[in-house]
């Protein structure tokens, strides 16, 4: 008789076969009723509702959303083939966040189908499907795929959205108004549909964001087919929306209209800059004696378990991987001992920004080498594969609990040097720190450690201003983190921004740097 071991291997053989090509969505039949009850009972499959499996981890505690949500958009794409064929799309909002980069889980997902119910499908950790039914499928050229997801194209969803999507959702409307080419795509929908209300209200959106080359054309030519064109201005007027240079990739665009809508509340909640020291020894020895406390607590957020006496033994050297089975075994001490080392590179930057060197431009060339020191001693131990080390994710990255998901792998090459171009072009260093921060975690560039990578950005950027190394507390974590995840959701800043003001004015108070 096989012993329990050997079974569950023969189930994880069956379930690798299954996950060829990246798959996490399966259907029940796919496996046998023994392979499919000892894997959901071993943690490596999860049942998300009668006839339908995910792919999850033993580690996943029961409330762990991480695995649903990384498997959200594959299943609503497997989902509705099975049930719609080809005969079913996203609803035009939807596909103009997709089209916009903006890939929130949402809490309902609404498909517009021909053999669609109008039914709620209820699905886990209090998402929903909704089928609404849609007399027949639009034409082809209305339609696009992106990762299986049948979307409606970004002209057709300007037309098609209502007016208040644009209030709910101004950067995705003026990232995907700013990729349009020109007018006549646009014009062609509203001539054949005779949208005089649409086409004002397109005309009025192009001219809010700079493009009065488009506003001017789909009034012009609406008019001369005999339609009366009341131009109006959908966005509400104190959302800032200044006009994006043409041909650039939509994360680009993304990432410039969120720093341009977020930057004034930064401004309103942070103290003003102290100015840049006339010490810069005793600013550089005030960084120095932060190491244990920011250490520790930098570390600890990210769920390592480490001491101030490991710490304080990476500090003096009194690590050794060689000679002690500890250090070198311990998951924790290799995350200690990389910590110091990009620490050191770090302070090479605060020090070049004190200086009135510029931040951004050092943390462009040096961010990479932070983030390889920080992963070196993992590496060298064989703990992690070498090829780690090589930079940017290559591959999807879900955050625990979180219905954030990081931008795809493939615009993360084309997010980065803007990030960094928006870093370099901004004068206020507290909105460098508080959104160069928010921003670094938003984009997730590395499949791990960007929680560390963004508070060193944060801390070389407060520098510039004057403003003290500041350490984020675990036991502020929660906070912390519900402030990233507001400003990553609803894209409100003002609760990171005064949750980071407070921590710096508790940093200045200690470090007598209170202009």
């Amino acid at each position: 008789m096989a012993a329990p071991s050997e079974k569950l291997a023969a189930s994880l053989t069956r379930l690798e076969q299954l996950q060829k090509g990246g798959r996490r969505v399966f259907r029940s039949a796919e496996l046998t009723r023994v392979h499919r009850e000892r894997l959901i009972r071993s943690g490596y499959l999860r049942e998300v509702m009668k006839g339908w499996l995910i792919s999850s981890s033993p580690e996943a505690a029961a409330g762990d959303t991480t695995p649903w949500f990384a498997s959200f958009w594959e299943f609503c794409t497997s989902y509705c083939t099975a049930r719609f064929g080809a005969d079913w799309h996203l609803s035009p909002e939807q596909s103009l966040l997709l089209h916009a980069e903006n890939t929130v889980i949402p809490p309902q997902l609404i498909i517009y189908t021909p053999k669609g119910t109008n039914n709620t499908v209820a699905l886990p950790f209090g998402t929903s499907l909704y089928d609404l039914r849609r007399r027949g499928m639009p034409p082809q050229a209305d339609l696009t795929k992106r990762d299986g997801l049948n979307l409606i194209a970004p002209e057709a969803a300007l037309v098609s959205v209502p007016e208040v999507c644009f209030v709910r959702n101004p950067v995705e409307a003026h990232v995907v108004l700013s990729g349009i080419p020109d007018a006549s795509n646009l014009l062609r929908r509203l001539l054949d549909a005779g949208h005089s209300v649409i086409a004002g209200r397109l005309a009025g959106a192009f001219r809010r964001i700079g493009r009065g080359d488009i506003a001017g054309e789909i009034v012009t030519v609406m008019k001369r087919a005999g339609h009366d064109v009341r131009e109006s201005d959908p966005f509400e007027p104190a959302h800032v929306l200044h006009t994006l240079p043409r041909a650039r990739a939509p994360i680009v665009d993304r990432l410039h209209s969120l720093w341009e809508s977020m930057r004034e509340s930064v401004i309103a909640a942070f103290p003003a800059a102290p100015g840049l020291p006339e010490d810069t020894d005793a600013y550089l020895a005030f960084v120095d004696d932060l190491y244990r406390s920011d250490a520790y607590h930098s570390l600890s957020i990210e769920g390592y378990r480490v001491t101030m006496e490991l710490i304080e033994r990476v500090r003096t050297g009194d690590w050794d991987p060689d000679n002690r089975d500890s250090d070198r075994q311990s998951r924790d001490a290799l995350a200690a001992r990389g910590y110091w080392q990009a620490f050191q590179l770090v302070r090479e930057t605060v020090r070049a920004a004190i200086a009135g060197d510029d931040p951004g431009v050092h943390a462009r060339a040096a961010h990479q080498d932070w983030y390889r020191e920080l992963f070196q001693p993992s590496v060298a131990a064989g703990l992690i594969p070498a090829s780690a080390l090589a930079g940017y994710r290559n591959g999807p990255v879900f955050l625990r609990g979180s219905r954030h998901v990081p931008p795809r792998w493939e615009t993360v090459r084309d997010a980065m040097p803007a990030y960094f171009d928006l870093l370099e072009s901004e004068a206020e260093p507290s909105v460098k720190a508080v959104l160069g921060h928010w921003l670094f975690g938003y984009i997730h560039p590395y499949a791990d450690g960007n929680g560390r990578m963004a508070r060193f950005v944060m801390n070389a950027l407060l520098a510039s201003g004057g403003y003290p190394w500041t350490v984020i507390q675990v036991d502020d974590r929660d906070a912390y983190l519900a402030a990233l995840e507001r400003a990553s959701i609803e894209q409100d800043m003002e609760p990171f921004a005064r949750f980071l003001a407070r921590r710096v004015e508790s940093a200045m108070d200690r470090a007598g740097t209170k202009s």
